[in-house]
């Protein structure tokens, strides 16, 4: 894997975006694009039949698939050690939230994938930006996307730094001046602010499509930030899976309790081990008994 260097993180803030390519380590890029035909057609399954996957076409966003996809190939991008350690450092510590995953497919002639330059924050916070907290939102290709490809077309922010948040969806072709491609090989990974103004593009080449999966943070104790919520997800096929082959630090990143949490019990600890067989409670429960010898070495005593 290739680390994200500080220059990297220095151009999210400055022109609002970066790419790192060759992010993603081979033999798990490989892994996820098999894994991808388990959830979406082959291209040439696909454009050998377009009529029998019209449902691609209902809107731009039909191709989106919600975490997880009970496969640890794709589950594990989200909580790739690299892509969090990029976090905490541009958000300014470990005391994040995990706060959206997207797995997104794109095949030409589906539908008209064009979209005016906007922000992503309206959908992302209640509020707007505060430039000095920003959120980090990525792009992960696992699939090679050139210009042909409908690669997503960002404005720098030199470029929009006096226009106001409001609107955030601009007129169309009033930045396109400005607009740049961003492009790589499969494996690429893309990070940028939702505050940054940019778009889908089209494809130009015929039977082409594209892959991605997306994943942002922010920082942990802003309720009024988010987009998805997990315990709506905890239900769906492959969550337990998921769950139980993470990190103590990879779980905390979508909320759950961590060890020493007040949350933990005897009964609590039995029930989440019941709820996920495979995952490794030891954690938990060794910091459940420091608690608890922590709270019996401090009783106070009681005169006899």
């Amino acid at each position: 894997m290739i680390p994200v260097s500080d220059a990297k993180l220095d151009d999210v803030r400055t022109r609002g975006w970066a790419t790192i390519e060759g992010f993603i380590p081979p033999d798990s890029l490989a892994a996820a694009q098999d894994a991808l035909w388990t959830i979406f057609p082959r291209p040439e399954a696909y454009f050998a039949e377009p009529a029998a996957h019209r449902g691609f076409g209902r809107s731009q966003f039909a191709g989106i698939r919600y975490f997880p996809y009970n496969n640890p190939a794709l589950d594990g991008l989200p909580v790739l050690p690299g892509l969090i350690d990029a976090a905490e450092r541009f958000l300014g510590g470990p005391d994040i939230d995990l706060y959206k995953v997207e797995l997104w497919a794109k095949y030409a002639g589906a539908t008209d994938y064009d979209q005016p330059h906007h922000r992503d924050y309206g959908n992302h916070t209640l509020v707007v930006p505060r430039l000095d907290r920003p959120q980090l939102t990525t792009i992960m290709l696992l699939s090679d996307v050139t210009e042909a490809h409908a690669p997503t077309v960002a404005v720098p922010l030199e470029h929009t730094a006096d226009l106001p948040f409001t609107p955030m969806i601009r007129a169309p072709g009033e930045l396109t001046a400005h607009e740049q491609p961003i492009t790589g090989p499969a494996g690429t990974l893309i990070l940028y602010q939702t505050h940054v103004f940019h778009r889908g593009s089209n494809f130009t080449a015929p039977d082409a499509s594209r892959f991605i999966i997306m994943t942002d943070f922010k920082r942990r104790g802003d309720p009024w930030t988010g987009k998805m919520a997990w315990p709506d997800q905890a239900i769906r096929p492959g969550w337990s899976e998921a769950l139980a082959a993470m990190s103590v630090r990879q779980r905390d990143l979508f909320g759950f309790p961590p060890p020493g949490s007040d949350y933990w019990t005897p009964d609590t600890l039995d029930g989440v081990q019941a709820r996920y067989p495979a995952m490794d409670m030891a954690p938990y429960r060794d910091g459940q008994r420091f608690l608890t010898n922590s709270a019996r070495s401090t009783r106070p005593l009681i005169p006899s």
